[in-house]
């Protein structure tokens, strides 16, 4: 079978409920496949994957594992200048952020935002902080941050995000 291919048992026909079920992917079934989106959307203009109509088309047609495992799910900047031209008031940002939530359900995250949760994880911030950076810290009367926390670590127990961290590393 082609790459390009997919067999009718790969189709999930429940996919568009779920997603339509999520607070903003109510309007998802609205789109009629116009196009309107793809005019002035800045991540299209450099990346020919990123495609709103067409990834509207997929969750509609049920292709579940194809859209959730993609990267181009992640790319949706949130301008909004989509939902301002769209015709049916899909309101694609919400869309994408729906079919996001369902991706991460499922255990799907983007690498970026794995790495970051991972840095988190062991640091508490997004960004370490240096010696240096603590020493002026003090200097303008504000308290050292510490190298490692132990708090966030517990807060990934309890919410399963360590499995999924785990779970992406592993691909």
């Amino acid at each position: 079978m082609r790459e390009d291919t997919l067999a009718i048992t790969e189709l999930d026909p429940k996919f568009k409920e779920e997603v339509s079920k999520l607070p903003g992917g109510q309007n998802l079934t609205r789109c009629f496949q116009c196009g309107t989106c793809n005019v002035g959307c800045p991540v299209r203009e450099i990346n020919e994957e990123f495609n709103p109509r067409k990834i509207i088309r997929m969750v509609v047609l049920g292709m579940k594992d194809r859209v959730l495992s993609s990267d181009f799910i992640w790319l949706c900047s949130q301008c909004y200048i989509c939902q301002e031209r769209c015709p049916q008031d899909v309101r694609i940002p919400e869309v994408m952020d729906a079919i996001k939530n369902v991706a991460v359900r499922e255990g799907y995250i983007h690498s970026t935002f794995a790495k970051q949760a991972e840095t988190i994880g062991k640091l508490g911030i997004l960004y370490a902080i240096s010696d240096f950076e603590n020493k002026r810290r003090i200097r303008l009367g504000l308290p050292e941050l510490p190298h490692q926390n132990h708090e966030v670590p517990e807060i990934y127990k309890m919410t399963g995000l360590n499995k999924l961290l785990t779970k992406e590393d592993d691909v």
